[in-house]
């Protein structure tokens, strides 16, 4: 793969470009440990992973912060600890504090200046938003839940992306996605046949986290531990072509 044969970059947002584990952890934590749980951040992780993919196929068209207090209530019952009603409340409200990497806004704005980028994100509008002050970008297009009515790894944001590159007047083959997620975004690319580059932000740390495990065909063209480093590398490619 040459990084310099495409214009437009589609990203995943939680979880590649806004650390959502460790936005997420800062409710579960302190839950868990007022029940006095002995789980790990990563039993923790894994439980919620698994209820907020189940509450997002059986609500697909369900705002983002009820998918959060229901994913959240579900984990509580398979733990066999009560969550409250400000407990799901709380972690509904979270989105716009979750932290982005330290690497994404410069990997961003770099980007940018060499390719249009796309949000294609299981989120609703108003959380993006928050989300994007702390990113600082003008992306070319975004892509939510909220739009299409369900939640990735179903095909609507895929789907919604051939309208998008109408717009644009780019070809689809001159496509990239760009996602954490092998469930959510490298799976479903692969149904869709876009190439796609994984940032593995897990790569230094075993397990899925709170994304569950991928359960279809999937495959990656390029992989990159970081956002950093893709960022590079298509600096590099774009410099040499």
């Amino acid at each position: 793969m040459n990084l310099a044969d495409y214009d437009v970059l589609s990203f995943d947002c939680y979880g590649t470009l806004i650390d959502w584990e460790t936005g997420i952890l800062e409710v579960l934590r302190p839950w868990a440990q007022e029940a006095g749980s002995p789980l790990s951040d990563d039993e923790l992780l894994a439980a919620y992973g698994i209820n907020e993919s189940q509450a997002q196929r059986d609500s697909p068209a369900a705002l983002y912060p009820r998918i959060l207090a229901d994913a959240f209530v579900r984990t509580g019952d398979m733990l066999g600890i009560p969550v409250s009603t400000e407990w799901a409340d709380r972690l509904g409200g979270s989105v716009p504090d979750w932290p982005a990497f330290e690497d994404s806004a410069d990997a961003l704005s770099s980007l940018g200046e060499s390719y249009k980028l796309v949000i294609l994100s299981n989120v609703h509008r108003d959380g993006f938003a928050g989300s994007n002050r702390r990113l600082g970008v003008q992306f070319d297009a975004i892509v939510t839940a909220e739009d299409v009515k369900a939640y990735k790894p179903a095909d609507n944001h895929f789907d919604a992306l051939d309208g998008v590159l109408e717009t644009l007047g780019v070809p689809r083959s001159r496509l990239l996605h760009v996602a954490q997620s092998l469930f959510h975004d490298h799976v479903p690319a692969k149904r869709h046949g876009i190439p796609s580059v994984w940032i593995d932000r897990r790569h230094d740390r075993p397990g899925w986290g709170a994304t569950p495990e991928p359960s279809g065909e999937h495959s990656v063209d390029m992989k990159f531990p970081s956002m950093a480093a893709f960022a590079a590398a298509a600096r590099e490619a774009r410099s040499d072509a």
